[in-house]
């Protein structure tokens, strides 16, 4: 069942109408949702599990393993649950659930947790260590991370909750946060956590070891790779701004400030430079991308406004953070099938499956809790108090794009004014050949705020399409080798920045450091924003031939949708009208021009995370001379978007009038040297230039 406000002002909140009361009451529904599993004071916060095959605890893993997962699961759903928790508590000190205060279920589970011999204790760092029988000193257990969650909220709740323990319970939960504080960690974002626990301790007048304390504070901050970014492993993603962005101005507060002043003015720095950009990362609505790992987190992707607001000098704009942070909560909790039974699935809006990766257990959602932390900040302050505004979407013309490229991070995003969507383009990213969990994350040509990553089709009716299954997939190229039957995606994206308007991006496919790139199959990717979508200018260097190619649209939902087939001029269309699951109507169109044979769709269930059924329009090309020949090297291509019955005009599903090549001369038009002009219906002209591009490449 969704979420709707008791408490509503649209004039403070003119967007959305949710007011701080309102986030309580939010708060609240979760919470209640959460003691539906509850049902005795002493119980731990274990929720029904909906998935077993990929969440942990893992059923075939060895006794010891699960044991330890078991330990792990239960601080999850302590600690995240108290990031919501936390917050209520503060602005409403004596709330009931299930005829108990909340504070004192909170307060006896977290003494507990951290008690040996307890039956809800999560274990010593060194307990795990014996219970699994590792010997390896650089593993690491999830507890860490819950620790960061935990010593958060007890901040948050000092009042009701940390200031009302004895001086020998609050040494006991101390020695547990210092076990973990001062150990091993995974060196990307967790981090934090151990800085974190190291900066509770030390306000709290416990021993740290300053010197680890530097060390990881130095390390984050060499992860910055500039707007606002960190890097996050190897990739780019949302821990950047719930993570990076949250816990570290956090920091600065608890101990940076005072005792390492020069890390915490960037850290500062950072988190500013991020809120120049960072709204755009939403669309008009507040909505936020299906993109990166841990897409269960959901919301929390606002978190880092929240960040934000607690540096000494922020550079948010309040009413816009609060706008976005209020349009991404109703984007989840506004839909029936983001919280099932009181809990909020597995998946992005309801259980989908093959975004979950197996870190995660049934309440490792309820790290969206972390967008809660908004209600730290006082009534009366900018972030509640201030109008509601919509930044770039208040301001943009009609059918503008307001577009932002990021180098360092490699992300590139567009606002699109005609649909009120927003269309991350992004780059840098390697990932194991095989490994489609990570493309669906990270390597997908486009991700928009509106058209969820969809998995691969599973092709259960064949459609019109003559494909088999994994040969096509959703905003991502595949070629199969003609003779063996081989598919080959791209699992590595090299970024080469924008120049005239134009993105440049290149993927190679089954990519690997054993083999010098020249014996790789590659595409070189040229893309640039139209009014409701994405052109597509991209120039293949396909070496093993013969092969095919396809490249789909976005996962399209199926609950009942008109396919129409166009052609004008040569160039040929697929239109998808229809509904998403709450009844939204929804339209898809895909163009292919030169390079392309034909366009089809195929229809599939179960991969699409808003709907059981779906379909994918895709262009399939062939390439079968060893050398080209005759064969086209650009491949020009379109997808556009709309949420409305307004039908797209023939200027929009086909607003290219003139493709000019450098080799025109040649007795054929194949675009295989020199720069592509692309002359669009409204008169404006795109150049696709890839010489260059060698030296530009970066990951």
């Amino acid at each position: 069942m969704k979420f709707e406000p008791g408490t509503k002002d649209y004039t403070r909140s003119p967007f959305t109408g949710l007011t701080r009361e309102s986030w309580l009451e939010a708060a609240a529904y979760l919470i209640e949702g959460v003691f539906k599993h509850i049902r005795h004071f002493e119980d731990p916060v274990i929720v029904a599990r909906q998935e077993t095959e990929v969440t942990y605890p893992h059923l075939k893993d060895s006794p010891e393993q699960q044991e330890a997962q078991r330990r792990a699961e239960l601080f999850e759903g302590l600690t995240r649950t108290f990031f919501i928790a936390a917050p209520l508590l503060k602005n409403k000190p004596d709330y009931m659930v299930n005829g108990y205060r909340l504070a004192d279920y909170y307060k006896a589970q977290v003494l507990r947790s951290c008690s040996k011999g307890d039956s809800v204790s999560v274990g010593s760092y060194e307990e795990l260590q014996e219970v699994t029988g590792r010997t390896d000193p650089f593993r690491c257990f999830q507890q860490t991370v819950e620790t960061c969650a935990l010593v958060i909220c007890l901040e948050i709740s000092r009042k009701q909750i940390w200031e009302t323990y004895t001086t020998e319970e609050k040494n006991t939960i101390a020695a547990f946060l210092s076990g973990y504080a001062h150990t091993n960690t995974v060196p990307q974002n967790w981090r934090l956590f151990n800085m974190l626990d190291m900066a509770f301790l030390h306000k709290e007048g416990y021993w740290i070891d300053e010197e680890i304390m530097a060390d990881h504070a130095q390390a984050i901050l060499g992860y910055y790779a500039g707007d606002g970014w960190y890097r996050d492993g190897q990739s780019f993603d949302y821990y950047s701004c719930w993570a990076f962005n949250l816990y570290a101005p956090l920091w600065n507060v608890w101990y940076g400030y005072e005792n390492m002043p020069y890390i915490a003015r960037k850290f500062e720095d950072n988190s500013n430079a991020l809120m120049r950009t960072y709204p755009d990362f939403f669309d008009a609505d507040g909505w936020m991308l299906m993109w990166g790992r841990s897409n269960i987190y959901r919301f929390a992707a606002a978190s880092a406004f929240d960040g934000n607001f607690f540096v000494r000098h922020p550079a948010a704009n309040p009413g816009l953070a609060r706008r976005i942070a209020s349009g991404a909560l109703m984007q989840f909790l506004g839909r029936d099938d983001c919280v099932v039974n009181g809990v909020p699935s597995l998946g992005f809006y309801g259980q989908f499956s093959p975004l979950v990766q197996g870190y995660s257990c049934a309440e490792s959602p309820f790290w969206l809790g972390k967008a809660f932390l908004c209600l730290d900040l006082p009534a009366d302050h900018p972030f509640w108090t201030a109008t509601e505004e919509n930044g770039s979407w208040a301001t943009m013309q009609a059918g503008e794009v307001k577009e932002t490229v990021l180098d360092g991070p490699a992300l590139c995003f567009t606002n699109h004014q005609a649909n009120g969507q927003t269309i991350l383009r992004s780059g840098k990213i390697v990932k194991e050949a095989g490994d489609d969990h990570g493309l669906w994350n990270y390597a997908k040509l486009c991700f928009n705020s509106k058209y969820p990553w969809e998995a691969t089709p599973r092709a259960d009716t064949a459609g019109d399409a003559d494909v088999a299954e994994g040969e096509v997939e959703s905003q991502q190229y595949v070629l199969k080798d003609s003779t063996t039957g081989t598919l080959l995606k791209a699992n590595a994206t090299f970024w080469a920045g924008s120049r005239g308007g134009v993105l440049y991006r290149r993927q190679f496919f089954g990519y690997n450091l054993h083999d010098e790139t020249h014996w790789m199959q590659a595409m070189n990717l040229a893309d640039f924003p139209v009014a409701n979508g994405i052109i597509r200018v991209d120039r293949h260097r396909l070496y093993r031939r013969p092969v095919s190619v396809t490249l789909g649209a976005y996962g399209f939902p199926d609950n009942g949708t008109e396919i129409a087939r166009l052609e004008w001029d040569g160039a040929k269309a697929i239109v998808l009208t229809g509904s998403d699951s709450t009844g939204h109507r929804k339209q898809l169109a895909m163009t292919v021009w030169d390079g392309w044979s034909g366009i089809n769709v195929v229809h599939s269930s179960g991969t699409n995370p808003e709907s059981l059924h779906s379909i994918v329009a895709f262009a399939q090309a062939s390439f079968v001379k060893q050398y080209g020949g005759a064969e086209p090297y650009v491949l020009v291509s379109q997808v556009i978007t709309r949420d409305d019955d307004q039908p797209f005009t023939e200027d929009e599903l086909f607003p290219i009038r003139e493709i000019v090549y450098a080799d025109s001369l040649h007795s054929h038009r194949t675009g295989s040297y020199g720069p592509v002009r692309i002359v669009l219906a409204d008169g404006t002209e795109r150049t696709v230039d890839f010489e260059g591009i060698e030296g530009r490449l970066t990951l």
